[in-house]
């Protein structure tokens, strides 16, 4: 509606231009979509004289430019808006990728560390005491109290 509007005007205004609103001969044709000054096959006359005085164009236009940059500045916001939010959804999407990788690590690390404690629980334990083949089962370096400890346990546990 507003590009008929549109067509219109500049219609009224080449022809007032030209001095053929002045005639009362001059028409316009609608021929489909287009404008002519010469019939055609179908075509309509339109009306194109405009009834509004100069003032009355002139704050038409003020008006509609006015509207354009109010609808300008409401797009710049839209946009700077809706990048802010996308902005603010990558962040959030990028720190919870990283929490789930984290998350990821530390239950892998506590496996390991289960799977570790499950394997040196079945693992028989290593002699902290030192064996000779001697024929007095004394060595060199034993103290006598580290025999009296073993016969001890061995007491014990017999």
């Amino acid at each position: 509606m507003r590009k008929f509007g549109l067509a219109i005007f500049f219609i009224a205004t080449c022809a007032y231009s030209n001095g053929v609103a002045a005639q009362d001969s001059a028409k316009t044709w609608r021929c489909g979509s287009t404008y002519s000054d010469r019939p055609c096959e179908g075509g309509k006359t339109v009306k194109v004289d405009d009834p509004r005085s100069h003032e009355d164009r002139r704050a038409a236009e003020a008006g509609a430019k006015s509207n354009s940059t109010q609808a300008d500045k409401l797009e710049r916001s839209r946009l700077s808006l809706e990048k802010a939010a996308y902005d603010r959804d990558r962040q959030a999407a990028r720190e919870a990728r990283s929490a789930a990788m984290a998350e990821r690590r530390m239950a892998l690390s506590e496996q390991q560390a289960r799977e570790r404690a499950t394997k040196a629980a079945g693992d028989p334990r290593k002699s902290t005491m030192s064996f000779s083949s001697g024929g007095s089962g004394k060595s060199a370096g034993d103290a006598p109290a580290k025999q009296k400890k073993r016969k001890s346990r061995d007491s014990d546990a017999g």
